[in-house]
């Protein structure tokens, strides 16, 4: 996970919080969670939400960290919907250039985008009902935290599900 990592920090580095050095997945937003209810967020949004993920920034350039996340939650059970302005067919599954044009309900919107345009991503998640909202590691907006919780969604900021499926010793479908 370091190239998801360099990603993650390329993208939105200069959003990031301190947080707990060390900890799997848990290096910020412990301002709005702490560490232990990101963790039973993080467990509740993959085990419990649904298992339809629309992963907006993917695409099938594998040598991007969304690829192999989307791959891992696959292997995980998770039907992985692709969500990129190009709208490119990913791991066998169609993509579409918006959350809006997903024709089909959605559980959990995963955010692989910069902090500065993460908070757009959660306001959208909000009105196609999705479930749950995942910003990836780097990907860090309070604001937006606190407006999809206030929509009743779960949330997590600043962690991957990759790391989060072998840190809670989830295993594989």
């Amino acid at each position: 996970m370091n190239a998801e990592r360099e990603e993650a920090q390329g993208t939105a580095g200069a959003e990031r919080t301190t947080g707990t050095a060390g900890t799997a997945g848990a290096h910020g937003a412990e301002r709005s969670q702490d560490a232990a209810a990101a963790r039973a967020a993080a467990e509740r949004i993959l085990t419990a939400t649904g298992d339809t993920w629309a992963v907006v920034g993917l695409s099938d350039n594998s040598a991007r960290a969304a690829y192999g996340v989307a791959r891992v939650l696959q292997d995980f059970g998770k039907r992985v919907v692709p969500v990129h302005p190009k709208a490119e067919t990913v791991h066998g599954e169609r993509g579409y250039a918006t959350l809006a044009e997903i024709p089909f309900p959605v559980d959990v919107v995963d955010v692989f985008v910069n902090s500065a345009l993460a908070g757009a991503v959660a306001d959208e998640a909000v009105t196609i009902g999705a479930k749950a909202v995942w910003f990836q590691l780097g990907v860090v907006d309070e604001e937006a935290y606190a407006r999809t919780r206030s929509a009743g969604l779960d949330m997590v900021m600043d962690r991957c599900p990759a790391i989060e499926i072998g840190a809670l010793g989830l295993d594989a479908r």
